[in-house]
């Protein structure tokens, strides 16, 4: 079996056989409305983070991480312009060292982009990633316009992560799929989360 670097979440590194594979790009799609930032927060405590913001500046970021009550861990906070956001991105993640984290929140600025050059920028991420034994997350806002490029990002992606919100009377239900994991075993059943002040999961039937 390849290399796992951890999630941050035990029971999901369980669930993915001790993590995800070193090297990969993991698609992290969720709804806008819902605290999929706190799932962010997991992977960033787990081992240095370069955090590239393409919608918030870094002050706003950085307060964020300071009031959530979880492990953020202290990431490296960077905001991506709208001019020429590819270009500025792919400066950045070439700087990651070995074992690290990149999050890309959101993705759709550079989704958005031409596609040719889209592609080439996952490319090139996919081959610096695995030239230092780390991962890439790239939050995909699964709101209501989403990027034509959205196929192509799952399409590459080794590990694709969807989150899913459901209302039934006065209770919300969080529940998270993994519907693609490339080189190792998707898994067959969603695992509901507890997104409150941090990540929870409920093992009463989903873990032995």
């Amino acid at each position: 079996m390849s290399r796992r670097l951890s999630t941050g979440i035990d029971v999901l590194d369980r669930k993915l056989d001790g993590g995800l594979p070193a090297g990969s790009v993991v698609a992290f799609s969720a709804p806008p409305a819902s605290q999929a930032e706190l799932l962010l927060y997991e992977f960033t405590s787990s081992r240095p983070t370069l955090y590239l913001s393409t919608d918030r500046d870094e002050a706003a970021v950085i307060e964020t991480l300071e009031r959530t009550p979880g492990p953020t861990g202290s990431p490296d906070v960077r905001h991506v312009p709208g001019d020429a956001p590819l270009d500025h991105s792919q400066r950045l993640f070439r700087r990651l060292s070995e074992d690290s984290n990149l999050v890309v929140d959101p993705v759709d600025l550079l989704e958005r982009q031409e596609t040719s050059r889209y592609r080439n920028f996952l490319a090139d991420l996919r081959n610096h990633l695995a030239n230092t034994r780390s991962v890439a997350i790239l939050h995909c806002l699964d709101g209501r316009s989403v990027p034509d490029a959205r196929d192509v990002t799952e399409h590459v992606a080794d590990v694709v992560f969807q989150l899913h919100t459901e209302y039934s009377g006065d209770t919300v239900e969080t529940r998270l799929a993994v519907p693609k994991f490339r080189g190792g075993r998707a898994l067959s059943e969603t695992i509901k989360l507890e997104l409150a002040e941090s990540v929870r999961i409920d093992t009463s039937r989903d873990i032995a």
